[in-house]
């Protein structure tokens, strides 16, 4: 079994790559987002690969992180799923992303998927749920999006009040003005300029 390359990428053309390891050219096939992550023709790369045996031939893919190659062989071993399918899985949708599904039984955000339909996704979460119960799944789509927009806004709110505060108002002046203006705008500047408009009123 080879588990490991490291070399030098001659070829590039997705999916397919060519590594060559001392001399040796192995033709390896990466999903796509494995194969952004590698470096153009001529940089070396580290890739963590599953070979996978048939009568007709011997495949190797390759993965980016060990985490890719564990969803990879843990998603062939469903029913009808093969390395094909596998791989264009995960060309669609990151490792924690599809996790994320799988745990929140999102059936429709599956069949967005090149070549999976609502069947085989609802097999995928069927059969997916328990292998991955020691994934850490991420936090769904919204708390993650809240999140950001959560952390947008409190590190608006601190460059406002640090230009505030150069401009020579109290740290608690400053938190006051933007406090009496709120925070529905999409710029810091927005806000200062919102706060500085009503500093009458103090």
């Amino acid at each position: 079994m080879i588990g490991r390359l490291k070399g030098v990428v001659l070829e590039k053309q997705a999916p397919d790559l060519v590594i060559d390891v001392n001399g040796v050219g192995y033709e390896v096939q990466a999903p796509l987002s494995s194969f952004i992550a590698i470096g153009a023709i001529g940089s070396e790369v580290t890739l963590f690969t599953h070979l996978a045996v048939r009568e007709d031939a011997h495949l190797l893919f390759g993965f980016s992180d060990k985490k890719q190659r564990t969803l990879f062989r843990t998603l062939i071993k469903v029913s009808g799923v093969g390395p094909k399918l596998a791989l264009a899985i995960l060309s669609g949708m990151d490792a924690d992303t599809f996790a994320r599904c799988v745990h929140g039984d999102e059936i429709t955000a599956l069949t967005k998927l090149p070549g999976v339909g609502k069947k085989t996704a609802e097999r995928l979460v069927m059969e997916m749920k328990d292998r991955l119960k020691e994934w850490d799944a991420p936090a769904p789509l919204w708390q993650m999006e809240d999140e950001k927009e959560a952390a947008t806004q409190n590190s608006m709110i601190e460059d406002a009040e640090a230009a505030l505060t150069s401009l020579g108002y109290k740290p608690q002046d400053a938190a006051k003005m933007i406090s009496k203006v709120g925070t529905d705008f999409t710029s810091s500047e927005e806000l200062i300029r919102a706060a500085l408009k009503n500093m009458v009123s103090f």
